[in-house]
């Protein structure tokens, strides 16, 4: 609705397909397009990143949005686990490949979604067993992958000039997406995933935050923060932990 060129870099690309026409059916603008994107696999990432830095000459946001939770522990492309892999190091990557044409079209802007679920990574990022591999539970594995999205935003903040690119996190809220669904989450934990979608929130409004945070004039220069409701969230202890923070 304001008017910017947008990307969606998704990886089903009918879904994406649609999601690009209703985009413009409802705005009246027709500067959408489709980047194809599968986060479990980084060989596609770089791809993706290849491609959109061939056809674009700026970048003023990226906005990293996708992420899921999964109750049986599986392999990316690259045989990382699964869940760290979309959710944190996919995100990571894509980041990185973006980074010079983010800064080269300063002011820019990176948002992070993570989740208020980072305060219940109630050990840490667990550095000895990133993969999960020692033991797996899916939403603690989840868990952990938010405060590792958390983490990366402060550190990414720390190594980047505030007057050229800036990184936030957001939590949308608990949105009545497909997160957890199409047999993602099985067991105790996909009954209640169930049970709590009519108390969800739509995409609209769990849009609204990371809208604020990657085009409103009071977040410029703001940097290495955390956002709730479009307004400054509470961080778990795990995630103001500067030293985890450099070492992811």
């Amino acid at each position: 609705e304001q008017g910017a060129t947008t990307i969606l870099a998704c990886r089903n690309q009918a879904k994406a397909e649609a999601a690009a026409k209703e985009v413009t059916q409802r705005t009246w603008n027709d500067n959408v397009h489709v980047v194809a994107l599968d986060l479990a696999d980084l060989a596609s990432v770089r791809k993706a990143a290849e491609e959109i830095t061939t056809r674009w000459d700026r970048l003023d946001v990226l906005v990293n949005n996708a992420g899921g939770t999964w109750s049986q522990r599986q392999h990316t492309e690259q045989d990382f686990e699964y869940t760290f892999g979309v959710n944190h190091l996919g995100p990571f990557y894509l980041t990185q490949l973006l980074l010079d044409r983010l800064r080269s079209s300063a002011p820019a802007r990176v948002v992070n979604l993570t989740s208020v679920g980072h305060h219940a990574a109630f050990g840490g990022m667990r550095f000895d067993d990133l993969q999960s591999e020692k033991s797996y539970e899916g939403m603690e594995v989840y868990c952990r992958s938010k405060l590792a999205n958390l983490l990366f935003t402060r550190q990414l903040a720390k190594r980047l000039d505030a007057s050229d690119v800036t990184a936030n996190a957001v939590h949308p809220g608990p949105v009545r997406s497909g997160f957890g669904m199409d047999g993602d989450l099985t067991g105790v934990m996909g009954v209640g995933m169930r049970l709590v979608r009519p108390f969800e929130i739509s995409a609209r409004r769990g849009a609204k935050t990371s809208i604020y945070v990657a085009t409103s004039p009071a977040v410029a220069g703001k940097t290495g923060m955390y956002w709730v409701r479009r307004k400054p969230g509470h961080m778990s202890r795990h995630a103001k932990d500067d030293a985890a923070a450099q070492q992811l």
